[in-house]
């Protein structure tokens, strides 16, 4: 069985040249960090059927925070990749620049109706 994870991580291989990590395995990524570079998170996972005493579908919600120190206007194009694996795009956010490693940030969130 594919977990979210694992969609998610072959989503992100298809971006050649940008480093991926789960937000458990952001500490693999280089020191210092790559000018661009993505994490991703699990967001929510809501289960939404039910069969036999056990659940069969969850609506799951993966978050992808994308960092750049070129600035925000030019970020590789997650939404393409999200969408072949299945995703739909959710909403999306700025985080705040961060002044230490001089990388602006944007959050954005895909959800899935997850078959277990």
């Amino acid at each position: 069985m594919t977990s979210p994870y694992t969609l998610t991580k072959t989503a992100m291989n298809t971006l050649t040249g940008i480093p991926y990590a789960a937000s458990s395995e952001r500490a693999s990524l280089a020191d210092p960090l790559p000018a661009t570079y993505i994490v991703g998170s699990l967001v929510s996972d809501v289960p939404d059927q039910h069969a036999d005493n056990g659940e069969t579908e969850q609506f799951i919600r993966m978050q992808l925070s994308i960092y750049s120190t070129g600035g925000l206007l030019s970020l590789p194009d997650t939404d393409t990749a999200m969408k072949a694996a299945g995703f739909k795009r959710g909403p999306a956010r700025e985080l705040p620049y961060d002044q230490e490693t001089g990388h602006y940030g944007m959050a954005r969130e895909y959800t899935i109706l997850f078959n277990l």
